[in-house]
């Protein structure tokens, strides 16, 4: 049986005046295209994984957008965390939490961001890409392209941001 732990990422998006890109890390140890992402501290749930893995990987800040969910009773005494758009297990290779193979629980969130540029230094080389070029760009995992072409098609719809922020 496999070690699972959880893990959080994130399809951050921003539009521009010609419209939404997303954006991706570039990995220099795996040696490619990726989600801002990784593992949930003890500390915390999925969905402030999430936002801090995208502050610490790429300087910026993201709104996480709620992901289909049915919601808690009014009267419910607990705090709601927000919903990822997916749930996917990943069978990973050893890395630096865990020394063999095991599987990543990954929770999917997608995210807007209000400004295209850091507030920080990132942690990795990060560049917009627009759904043409994800569609060609090389060294990014087919199974987030398959998921970037999907939510391409649908983030005008999910997302609150009704005007290009940043040109």
């Amino acid at each position: 049986m496999s070690v699972k732990e959880a893990t959080a990422s994130v399809f951050v998006f921003h539009r521009f005046a010609g419209g939404w890109k997303i954006g991706l890390i570039w990995h220099p140890r795996l040696e490619s295209w990726m989600l801002p992402g990784g593992h949930v501290e003890p500390d915390e749930n999925p969905a402030e994984a999430a936002v801090r893995e995208v502050i610490e990987e790429t300087g910026l800040v993201v709104t996480l957008v709620q992901g289909p969910s049915v919601p808690l009773p009014a009267a419910f005494p607990h705090p709601a965390v927000p919903a990822p758009w997916r749930v996917a297990e990943l069978s990973v290779a050893a890395d630096r939490h865990t020394t063999a193979p095991h599987v990543h629980v990954d929770h999917l969130y997608v995210g807007t961001a209000p400004s295209a540029e850091p507030r920080s230094e990132p942690v990795h080389p990060f560049t917009w890409f627009d759904a043409d070029e994800v569609a060609v760009v090389e060294h990014m995992a087919e199974d987030s392209r398959i998921q970037v072409k999907e939510l391409f098609e649908v983030i005008d719809e999910i997302s609150d941001v009704s005007s290009p922020r940043s040109g």
